[in-house]
C-alpha cells in the first residue's frame, strides 16, 4: 500500500509499471538497458479514490490522462531503473496528495469607494495627458 494521506492509501496492484529505453545520459547502456519508467493508474477503476478526488486529479493531470482514464506519467531523469522508478511514484504522490486537498470557496468581493475613485482619477490623468500631446486645431490668425 502506497500511504498517500492518513485517510487515503492505493494498493500497489493498481499501479503498473512499463520500462522503456530512454534517450539521454547512459552512455553505452542507453542502448542495452530499459530505464525509463511509464507509470499507468487507472483512474476510473480505483475504489480507493473518492469521486471528487477523481474529478479533481483527472483535471490536475491535464494531457497526462488518457481518453480511457489511465494516468500515464514518465521518469527518465535519472541513469537507473529503481530511480526512475521511485521519482515516478513521488511525482504520482505528488499529484495525488494535490488532488486530496480542496479548493477553498472563492468569495466574491467588490472594489471599495476609495478604489473606484483612484482608479477614475487615473483614467482621469491619463487622458488629459493624452489630449495635450493632441495638436491644436486650426486658429484664427
Amino acid at each position: 500500500m502506497i500511504q498517500v494521506t492518513p485517510s487515503l492509501a492505493i494498493d500497489e496492484r493498481e499501479i503498473h509499471f512499463d520500462f522503456v529505453r530512454a534517450s539521454g545520459p547512459g552512455g553505452q547502456n542507453v542502448n542495452k538497458v530499459s530505464t525509463a519508467v511509464r507509470l499507468r493508474f487507472d483512474i476510473l477503476a480505483c475504489s480507493a479514490l473518492p469521486e471528487d478526488v477523481r474529478a479533481r486529479l483527472r483535471s490536475l493531470a491535464g494531457r497526462r490522462v488518457g481518453g480511457d482514464g489511465v494516468l500515464s506519467i514518465e521518469a527518465r531523469r535519472f541513469r537507473t531503473q529503481g530511480a526512475n522508478r521511485q521519482d515516478a511514484i513521488e511525482r504520482f504522490v505528488r499529484l495525488l496528495r494535490q488532488a486530496v486537498e480542496k479548493p477553498r470557496a472563492r468569495r466574491t468581493t467588490k472594489p471599495s469607494q476609495a478604489s473606484r475613485m483612484r482608479r477614475l482619477e487615473a483614467k482621469r490623468r491619463r487622458g488629459q495627458a493624452k489630449q495635450a500631446r493632441r495638436p491644436l486645431g486650426p486658429t484664427d490668425d
